[in-house]
């Protein structure tokens, strides 16, 4: 408990848990959003703070962290992204991918049952990343699909990804954008805005229920983590076992014994022993 008490105390925007506290308010959301896009937002609404799509138990769910409609209806998600993330097997960056499903999930939970595709609102996927997926250096990149043949096409879906990056050296940003990327990047307070999150951040660390959700929160994650372990090694041993079994079961079929005593014996069906002999 002292452990995560000194994490609590730690914490930084980078966060997540901390992003999304900050990001739940309104004012500090808005102006955001408003500076970024450089548009006047008379109004956000948030629609569920880390809501989770799951649109079929054999989906993968997704977690997401800010959604807010405005006053237009168009909806943004706002990620943090901390790690450029690789599949280890593929060896393959998860992010272009990860947007494009958050993107498939979040227009899934817009649409009704029996709408017509023409409802579905603009929306932005907007990920805050603290390394430079691109390495061009630019403060943002942003997506929009294009026709190949003729850049000039655009496809008007209203969908775009915008993959920030706080490592930046050139673009057109608002000062409180680059204030914002420093105060990510290092802790540094350079204007009023990154001192407003900054005092949010300082007012949710001495807040003693917040504090309490986020060990609780914790010891919910390390508890999934010890039976995810719990349950690899359980599968781990029933494969040596079921390995070990099939070993034997070859030795006993080259001494010549039938297929009925191996099976017996090695506790296999008698269809894998026969396929076992067989090959």
């Amino acid at each position: 408990m002292q452990d995560l008490a000194t994490k609590f105390a730690n914490m930084t925007i980078q966060s997540d848990f901390i992003f999304k506290k900050v990001m739940s308010r309104k004012r500090i959301c808005k102006h955001l959003l408003e500076e970024l896009l450089q548009i006047e937002i008379a109004d956000i609404n948030y629609i569920e703070a880390e809501k989770t799509l799951e649109p079929k138990y054999t989906s993968r769910g997704i977690r997401l962290d800010i959604i807010v409609a405005d006053d237009k209806n168009t909806h943004y998600n706002l990620e943090m992204q901390v790690k450029n993330k690789k599949n280890p097997q593929t060896k393959a960056f998860v992010l272009p991918k990860r947007s494009r499903y958050y993107q498939a999930l979040l227009d899934f939970d817009l649409l009704q049952a029996g709408q017509p595709y023409d409802l579905l609102p603009p929306t932005f996927i907007i990920f805050i990343c603290i390394f430079d997926f691109f390495e061009n250096g630019n403060y943002v990149y942003t997506f929009k699909k294009r026709c190949l043949e003729d850049l000039e096409l655009e496809l008007p879906d209203e969908a775009t990804t915008m993959i920030l990056n706080t490592k930046g050296t050139h673009g057109d940003i608002s000062k409180d954008i680059k204030s914002f990327y420093d105060y990510v990047n290092n802790h540094i307070v350079t204007t009023d805005f990154t001192k407003q999150i900054d005092d949010e951040i300082s007012y949710l660390k001495l807040d003693t229920k917040v504090r309490r959700e986020f060990m609780l929160m914790e010891a919910r994650l390390l508890d999934e983590r010890r039976e995810g372990i719990a349950e690899g090694e359980a599968i781990g041993i029933a494969k040596g076992e079921i390995n070990a079994n099939i070993a034997t079961a070859k030795r006993l079929l080259s001494m010549g014994l039938t297929v009925q005593d191996i099976a017996k014996a090695t506790s296999l069906p008698i269809e894998q022993v026969e396929a076992l002999k067989a090959d």
